[in-house]
């Protein structure tokens, strides 16, 4: 009978909802969750997705989330349809993010505090960017609280440190480098091709072998 049951059940890829509200939103989810993925690329069991349906309980599909951002240690990285805890180890995300819109206030967030209190998530964030207001919760013992003094503040289990400022929010990897956009780090990169195009110049001058590499 429950063979049968199992076969019947359908654990949907998608909850119908879109992904961000708008584009301030939308930025910050990609903003944190690419960032992520560099700081862990070199960690094949730390597992980065971004709006991924999460059901953390077998048989019951209506029990389920989708956080905008969520970081699991213990599972390897790879493409999925949907975050199914069973068959991951029935190891939960540790790491879950939050990016409000005006369409998911304080209510909704204070349902999702009481899903990841429940289904054991270590630290849950949340960010207004139109308030530039950053809340943060970490697990003591059985339950998720809330972190007192949340500016300047490293995660646990990412390393990153927190910086809020009148303008927005900071977010500092575990060597100390800003999360950047992808314009940002595209900008970096070219400045760096063109200081070392510079230097090359520099040595060719001089009858230097650069040693530098080129493209």
């Amino acid at each position: 009978m429950t063979a049968a049951l199992d076969q019947i059940i359908i654990y949907p890829d998608s909850d119908g909802q879109p992904m961000a509200d708008n584009t301030l939103q939308f930025r910050w989810i990609v903003l944190i969750k690419e960032n992520l993925e560099c700081v862990f690329r070199d960690y094949p069991d730390v597992f980065v997705a971004g709006d991924l349906l999460w059901y953390p309980v077998e048989r019951h599909p209506e029990i389920r989330v989708a956080p905008d951002v969520m970081v699991v240690f213990g599972r390897p990285k790879g493409e999925r349809g949907s975050y199914q805890q069973w068959q991951e180890g029935n190891i939960a995300p540790q790491v879950v993010f939050e990016i409000l819109s005006p369409g998911n206030r304080l209510k909704e967030m204070a349902k999702k505090l009481v899903f990841y209190d429940r289904h054991g998530v270590e630290e849950y964030y949340i960010y207004d960017p139109e308030r530039v207001d950053f809340t943060g919760y970490v697990r003591q013992g059985e339950n998720l609280v809330v972190i007192e003094t949340i500016n300047d503040w490293v995660s646990p289990c990412l390393g990153t440190r927190f910086v809020l400022t009148q303008e927005q929010l900071e977010i500092y990897d575990p060597q100390g480098n800003l999360f950047l956009t992808t314009i940002e780090f595209s900008e970096r990169a070219k400045l760096a091709e063109q200081e070392n195009e510079r230097l090359r110049a520099l040595l060719r001058q001089a009858g230097i072998s650069d040693g530098l590499g080129s493209n």
